[in-house]
C-alpha cells in the first residue's frame, strides 16, 4: 500500500533542492508538465552493453539458469574425477578421429 505525501521546498539560489537523504544517489527523471509542475520518478538506468540481457531469448535463458541455479546449490568438484573424465573423454575421442 502506498501513501501520498505533500512537503513544500524551496529552491536555493543556484537552483536546487533538497530531497533528503533517503534520494541520496539514486537518478529521477524529471516530467515538466504543461501546467509548470514538475514531476521527479525514480528510475534504473541500464547501459547499452547489458540491454541484451532484458531481451530475448537472452531474457528467458538468463530466467532459466536462474531458476535452476536456486533448485541446485553448488558442490564441491572432485577434482581427481573431472581430470579423469576429461582424460576418458579426449580419449575417446582420438579413438573415433583415428578410424575415420
Amino acid at each position: 500500500m502506498s501513501t501520498t505525501s505533500t512537503e513544500i521546498k524551496t529552491v536555493g539560489k543556484s537552483g536546487q533542492i533538497s530531497l533528503g537523504k533517503s534520494f541520496a544517489g539514486k537518478t529521477l527523471r524529471m516530467n515538466r508538465q504543461g501546467d509548470g509542475s514538475i514531476l521527479l520518478t525514480p528510475v534504473a538506468m541500464i547501459p547499452e552493453s547489458q540491454l541484451w540481457t532484458l531481451q530475448e531469448p537472452h531474457r528467458s535463458a538468463i530466467a532459466k539458469g536462474m531458476a535452476w541455479a536456486a533448485e541446485n546449490p553448488p558442490v564441491e568438484t572432485d577434482l581427481d574425477e573431472l581430470l579423469a573424465r576429461r582424460e576418458r573423454h579426449a580419449g575417446a575421442k582420438r579413438v573415433r578421429g583415428a578410424s575415420e
